[in-house]
């Protein structure tokens, strides 16, 4: 079983020991160092907010409690959102006037894993800086509560699904009446979770006729909850059978967005923010991000537009912060990850979807017949197992100069661009591994290329 500490929060298993996995201790420790993080950066405010929501897994209620009144402990008041999503609680953190949100969620992992995922302000997740200092408050174990006359109060608050769906509808690129013409029909796996509870409503908005599949909130994912086609059989004959113009998917927090065609083949993650920023970059022009693994059809889609496309280091923070920088229109993670700065810097499958639906709707398109308009790019992703002697750290600067006459990119990892592929080879964060991505036009180019790499690698 697993606890990992990083700089955007906590993840674990539950159950068992105290510092090896998410139990309830280490969960009230984690809530409590993010409270004494927010007082603090706010001394001087005597009336502190954090919003609260999570995703539909069996251990939320138990981690929400157990957060929620640890920093009722501490003399914060909690917007307590109860079920909802990743992006619905970015988004309301700041319609709140809050200091800062906590998720619980572990995105895409199985049922037996749990996660406090941190926000600021802004909705957004926090920093690295901030994420140390908050990890130094846990190991410190020095926290401080507060009396009885000071204890913070619970504000329950169940409509922010509503309000997101109203903010979506109400977006300058989101067709809804086009959409409602086109009498479109979906087949949505809600993976039993707050996707359940927030797409649905959607499409109903939008006049889509939705055949619902696995859309109870019991948090018992009836399939390996991550949206890919090996885990989407039963997606996939549903879309056949109900004879559906295509098929959505989200993951259990609702910030990763997946398709299927008509004849219940994937569309390609990496092509859920390619065919979105295709119909922003339409009708606004301007630049686009994603992150070094993701796809180099974003780039070219981008160009085709007059745009200029920036790659950033992976996480969604660091895709945030350059699509600031850049002043991006569009920007995500080939995860199905869409961030439209219009409505918040997040990862949100709503507003994915609306757009995408804009776009079906105005192209008149067959999904299969949109995915083949599209650059084809084929992905390969391998890793190598490491042992404590190896010196990871010098092993990729041997790759970045073995390889120095190409394009080199040393922001995370190192990240080489070839004339038709690339090749990207990161250390991971949570495993003994490199991580070895590799992107070419075709299936075995990129399997090729992945396995040449991990042979020159194991040479050196």
């Amino acid at each position: 079983m697993t606890l990992i500490k990083s700089i955007s929060g906590i993840r674990g298993t539950i159950g068992g020991k105290p510092s090896e996995n998410l139990t309830p201790l280490d969960a009230v420790k984690f809530a409590a160092a993010y409270g004494t993080w927010l007082k603090s950066e706010y001394q001087q405010d005597n009336t502190l907010k954090v919003v609260v929501g999570r995703d539909a897994r069996i251990s939320g209620e138990m981690i929400q409690n157990l957060v929620t009144y640890t920093l009722v402990g501490m003399g914060i008041h909690v917007i307590d959102l109860g079920l909802s999503t990743t992006p619905t609680v970015e988004m309301a953190v700041p319609n709140e006037a809050a200091q800062g949100g906590i998720i619980l969620t572990a995105s895409h992992n199985p049922k037996e894993w749990n996660a406090l995922k941190l926000l600021n302000h802004k909705g957004e997740f926090l920093n690295a800086e901030q994420g140390k200092t908050i990890l130094k408050y846990v190991e410190s174990d020095n926290f401080t509560f507060t009396d009885i006359d000071n204890l913070g109060k619970i504000f329950t608050n169940t409509a922010y699904i509503d309000f997101h769906i109203e903010k979506v509808l109400a977006h300058p690129l989101v067709e809804v009446e086009l959409i409602k013409k086109a009498k479109l029909k979906v087949v949505f796996d809600g993976v039993n979770s707050t996707g359940g509870i927030s797409i649905p409503p959607l499409l109903k908005a939008l006049g889509v006729e939705t055949v619902k599949l696995y859309c109870e909130p019991t948090g018992i994912f009836p399939h390996n909850p991550e949206p890919l086609e090996k885990h989407l059989t039963e997606l996939s004959k549903q879309v056949v059978s109900h004879q559906a113009d295509l098929g959505v998917t989200v993951d259990p927090d609702v910030d990763r967005l997946a398709f299927m065609d008509e004849n219940g083949k994937m569309f390609g993650e990496e092509y859920t923010l390619v065919s979105v920023a295709d119909y922003v970059l339409s009708k606004e022009k301007g630049n686009t991000v994603s992150n070094l693994s993701s796809s180099r059809a974003l780039k070219d889609v981008t160009e085709k537009h007059g745009g200029t496309y920036y790659a950033s280091a992976v996480g969604e923070v660091n895709v945030v912060a350059k699509m600031k920088e850049v002043n991006a229109v569009i920007g995500g993670e080939g995860n199905g990850g869409i961030i439209d700065p219009k409505l918040h810097y997040g990862r949100d499958s709503l507003v994915g979807l609306a757009l995408f639906l804009s776009l079906l709707a105005e192209k008149k398109l067959k999904v299969s017949e949109l995915r083949a308009s599209y650059p084809a790019y084929f992905m390969a992703k391998e890793k190598i197992e490491l042992t404590s002697e190896i010196n990871v750290d010098g092993i990729l600067e041997k790759m970045a100069k073995k390889y120095s006459q190409e394009e080199v990119t040393t922001i995370d990892g190192v990240k080489i661009d070839f004339a038709t592929s690339w090749v990207h080879l990161r250390k991971s964060n949570t495993e003994p591994i490199i991580r070895v991505y590799t992107e070419a036009q075709s299936q075995r180019e990129a399997s090729d290329l992945a396995q040449k790499i991990i042979s020159e690698i194991h040479s050196l």
